[in-house]
């Protein structure tokens, strides 16, 4: 197998298992919703006890989360999460997307967070607020599509479109696309789509405390690097990722109280920004990866054994009042 052959596998490799989160989730975040949602909740499974049985399956089923307190289990690509709270699809400063995913759920750490996040939009950004993408399902877990990670409700998208001063329809809400932020020869941002007020929405974020990382684009990356104007320290946490062309993806670090939950390393105190920092990014093996003669076969789902033991519980728990 020649050199490039083994760099798009391991580009595979990384978008499919790769622990820096949802690395798959650019064009996902794309995909249209439905107004038939089919179907929600799913029709029960024939042998919900088959060890073989793909974890999505079973957490993609929860429609509603567990009662009690907030408590995250495992790391953010292999765990679940138990009292999660929804972020409401309405709010002053945002609006939730895609609604008929039912993804608006996440530790109340991160709803805080992103009701803080959308009113520093209008304040310092000048944007009516934020368009929120997906989060989490109602008990975290494998997702029944995308997502490598957003499975212990500490992971949020938020799109690089302005809200609209106006309510979103449903239907909006299920048909509309972001803007994709990200020329066409994938070396720098789209000067047509990109403006200041992104920075100013995406440095908001990345100065909150409780942020561990901020997943872009590397054109993105790039352009920060290139505008950015005084304290640049929060840059350390924006990190070039696959995809992430119309979005950004907001991680926290795990909350107190929750010692089940496994930490991240915290990013390098460096801005990131030297042309050695972004070379693999804008490298032709990233940017115009060939495929291998023979595609490598796609990876097993995970299996509710290889997920925490205490994740049995959380899908075995009541609902929470409603």
């Amino acid at each position: 197998m020649n050199v490039r052959a083994i760099r798009f596998l391991l580009l595979l490799s990384t978008l499919a298992i790769s622990g820096a989160g949802a690395l798959v989730s650019g064009a996902l975040a794309q995909d249209k919703g439905t107004l038939h949602p089919k179907p929600l909740p799913l029709p029960p499974l024939a042998n919900p006890d088959d060890p073989r049985l793909a974890a999505k399956q079973l957490f993609g089923r929860k429609m509603r989360p567990t009662g009690g307190p907030p408590y995250v289990i495992g790391f953010y690509a292999r765990g679940c999460i138990a009292g999660a709270e929804a972020l409401p699809v309405t709010g002053a400063t945002w609006q939730v997307m895609r609604l008929s995913r039912n993804r608006n759920w996440a530790h109340p750490a991160m709803v805080a967070l992103l009701e803080r996040v959308s009113a520093k939009a209008r304040r310092e950004a000048g944007w009516p607020g934020l368009l929120i993408g997906d989060m989490a399902q109602p008990r975290g877990g494998p997702m029944l599509s995308g997502h490598a990670s957003h499975q212990i409700g500490l992971d949020a998208d938020v799109w690089l479109t302005p809200m609209p001063n106006r309510l979103l329809s449903r239907n909006e809400r299920e048909e509309m696309s972001a803007v994709m932020m990200v020329r066409r020869d994938r070396l720098d941002i789209d000067p047509r789509a990109w403006t200041p007020s992104h920075l100013s929405v995406i440095r908001a974020a990345a100065r909150e405390p409780s942020v561990e990382r901020i997943f872009v684009n590397a054109a993105i990356k790039k352009a920060l690097c290139r505008e950015a104007k005084g304290d640049r320290r929060w840059l350390s946490k924006v990190r070039p990722m696959y995809g992430h062309d119309y979005h950004f993806h907001i991680r926290i670090k795990c909350p107190p109280g929750s010692p089940q939950c496994e930490s991240q390393r915290p990013p390098q105190d460096k801005e990131g920004c030297s042309a050695h920092d972004l070379a693999y990014w804008f490298s032709d093996a990233v940017l115009h990866p060939r495929p291998p003669k023979v595609p490598p076969k796609p990876k097993p789902p995970i299996t509710l054994s290889q997920l925490p033991a205490d994740c049995r519980q959380v899908l075995a728990a009541p609902d929470a009042r409603q």
